[in-house]
């Protein structure tokens, strides 16, 4: 089976992610997953629809192509990117993932900056006199 490829976006980051089966290798931008985040919340944040589908991670290879935002919006891009490889490799899994909020692309963005205010809503403080 070729490897399956999905795109994963949140904010500025956007994640491919290339799926196939395997050894369990995952990597990120040619790093290891533990190397290129280091905190253990953003790992646990990856790994989110393996643990909730119980599909064990060392049974696919993982690669990884990530670019744009921070760690956190990377984090979630690769999320989703995983989540919609899950679902094309095994359509029984989208009910679980739906429900633990996975498989929604969450469309937030930073708002832009308007002319006349101090940031993107803040404006002056008003002064009576």
């Amino acid at each position: 089976m070729d490897s399956i490829v999905s795109v994963g976006r949140r904010k500025r980051a956007i994640a491919r992610v290339y799926f196939k089966p395997g050894t369990g290798k995952f990597l990120i931008n040619g790093r290891d997953l533990k190397e290129f985040f280091p905190q253990e919340l953003l790992q646990i944040k990856v790994l989110e629809p393996f643990v909730v589908t119980n599909i064990a991670p060392t049974s696919y290879d993982v690669t990884v192509r990530v670019e744009g935002g921070g760690l956190t919006g990377q984090a979630d891009a690769i999320r989703l990117g995983l989540t919609r490889n899950l679902m094309v490799t095994d359509g029984e899994t989208r009910p679980a993932l739906k429900k633990a909020g996975f498989v929604t692309r969450d469309a937030r963005k930073v708002e832009r900056k308007k002319f006349g205010r101090h940031k993107a809503r803040k404006g002056t403080q008003f002064s009576k006199r």
